[in-house]
């Protein structure tokens, strides 16, 4: 249980990292109103989102498009990456917390290659990669 909540942590500090960075991310909603409460749960509610997209889509995807991916030498990756955060902020648009990223190219791609770098190095912080 205590890796899970620490997965959610890493997801909304990426995704918090990824906002800051890139103009088009933004999270949002009725729970972010200017407080930092607010704020900090739409971020842990968007990585709890995330991340369970990511449990549950990501692998159906990643054997879908195997092939594609061996042809591409693993870039296809990126791709899958930028389409797990579009199905993201797709899903968090029927909620009270929005998430939403302006396009694909180059804002999605980005946003995911951000979310990858930070998940990988706080994973390894905190020992939940291994």
């Amino acid at each position: 249980m205590l890796k899970f909540i620490v997965r959610i942590l890493i997801n909304a500090l990426a995704l918090f990292v990824a906002a800051w960075l890139l103009p088009g991310i933004e999270v949002g909603g009725a729970a972010s109103s200017g407080d930092t409460t607010g704020v900090v749960l739409s971020y842990l509610f968007v990585g709890l989102v995330f991340g369970i997209v990511n449990a549950l889509v990501r692998p159906i995807v990643a054997l879908l498009s195997l092939p594609l991916t061996i042809l591409t030498l693993g870039l296809f990756t990126v791709i899958i990456n930028a389409g797990m955060l579009m199905l993201t902020a797709w899903l968090t648009s029927f909620t009270p917390i929005l998430f939403s990223v302006d396009d694909f190219f180059w804002t999605a791609v980005l946003g995911s290659l951000i979310i990858s770098v930070v998940s990988m190095v706080a994973g390894s912080l905190t020992g939940t990669r291994r």
